[in-house]
């Protein structure tokens, strides 16, 4: 889109930071209680796997309203979704850490989860709209990037105000950030210029989701989300066991610095964004799904620092591989004739779905054998991803973009 902002501009400078700062109020929302099911288990005296409902249930709850806001947006637009989406679920974020009892916790994340829904099925629609054509890959990385940071901060805030004031500050911390984040993406996100609302029928949206399901290109893109956060869920709900226990020992906050591993996840997603833009998506996934795969093998060596790295690399490539695939979903949704709210929508459920099925997995995976065990699941969905990354070489583009400055996409 010529007519989009453009790197320079005071405008894009805008979008830039304010979907950054939505990028971490999600992930540190929707992941806050992960570090927390230790102690609902002895508040709330539930099993570990019970209590891992509070992380599964809000992923799952995310993803099937993505299945309603997706088509939501392309008649309601996409700023006032962002931002109402984020100032709901940091509210309900704050009255989750005063849920009386284990069953009010669990349905507030549930509604968490669904608020939560109209942030990532808009935000890559709306860059595919006011973003240039040149830049879009590269703003689409740098929101992933605050994804990545969101994940990490949304967990070392809550472990570092838990061990001062209790878990029930901690969330509450975690509420007031998603609040700040909400604040400042209504003061400097601007308003849509390019969305036109989509006809509100049903035959309108019959067509438009057959399409998006029957285009095998999309189709592909949605189960290489589903294979890489599967497989990303998995690898970091287990690897904590593996710190805390023989030989290395950690203690929790140490363990816990494991995930400061997602700074690397902020860089790599605009870098690779910025190698899309040039060099092509269908080049880059492949290769960063490849990259994604050799960090996990790593981690099976021995050496503390040696898993560190591993794990650092796995971060990396994934953030990578879910900046370049999101952005790829809502680009040639966009060529193949609209939709792209509607198509993010089924990326992300995807997405979510694999987050919700293969990171319960890992845990069966981890006590039948060991880190061993978990890598061989999650490597395979890995090279699952890579089959699909080549794959997706061979299938024809819809249409030819025009080429800006040097960005060169493929749809």
């Amino acid at each position: 889109m010529s007519s989009g902002y453009r790197p320079g501009e005071t405008a894009y400078r805008r979008v830039i930071v304010a979907l950054f700062a939505a990028g971490v109020a999600t992930f540190a929302l929707l992941y806050a209680a992960q570090p927390l099911l230790p102690d609902f288990t002895g508040e709330f005296g539930v099993t570990p796997a019970v209590a891992a409902f509070a992380v599964s249930g809000t992923t799952l709850a995310l993803g099937l309203g993505l299945l309603v806001v997706g088509p939501s947006t392309e008649v309601l637009g996409r700023t006032p979704i962002i931002i109402a989406s984020l100032f709901v679920s940091s509210i309900v974020g704050v009255l989750v850490a005063v849920a009386p009892s284990w069953p009010v916790l669990l349905g507030l994340r549930a509604v968490q989860g669904v608020a939560l829904a109209g942030i990532p099925a808009v935000v890559v629609a709306y860059l595919r709209e006011e973003i240039s054509d040149a830049a879009h890959g590269v703003a689409t990385g740098v929101y992933i990037g605050g994804t990545a940071i969101g994940g990490m901060l949304g967990r070392l805030v809550v472990g570092g105000v838990t061990d001062l004031a209790g878990w029930r500050w901690g969330l509450a911390a975690v509420g007031l950030l998603g609040l700040a984040c909400a604040v400042c993406v209504h003061l400097l996100l601007p308003r849509s210029r390019f969305f036109r609302p989509a006809v509100a029928s049903r035959q309108e949206l019959v067509a438009t989701t057959r399409r998006l399901l029957s285009d095998r290109g999309l189709v592909a893109l949605y189960l290489v989300g589903a294979a890489a956060m599967g497989s990303f869920v998995a690898t970091f709900n287990t690897i904590g066991f593996r710190l805390r226990g023989e030989p290395y020992l950690l203690g929790v906050a140490v363990s816990g610095l494991i995930y400061l591993s997602y700074v690397s996840g902020s860089v790599s997603s605009a870098y690779a964004g910025r190698l899309a833009d040039r060099l092509g998506r269908r080049t880059v996934l492949p290769v960063s799904l490849a990259i994604t795969l050799i960090g996990l093998l790593v981690t099976l060596a021995a050496p503390l620092w040696l898993v560190a790295v591993g794990i650092t690399v796995f971060a990396a490539g994934f953030f990578a591989v879910h900046g370049v695939a999101s952005a790829w979903v809502a680009a040639r949704a966009h060529a193949g004739g609209g939709g792209t709210g509607q198509a993010t929508a089924f990326y992300l459920f995807c997405y979510y779905l694999g987050s919700s099925v293969f990171g319960s997995v890992a845990g069966a995976a981890w006590s039948t054998g060991g880190w061993l065990r978990v890598v061989e699941m999650t490597g395979a969905l890995l090279l699952v991803g890579v089959g699909l990354g080549v794959w997706l070489q061979h299938i024809p583009t819809l249409a030819e973009p025009p080429v800006e400055d040097e960005g060169v996409t493929a749809y």
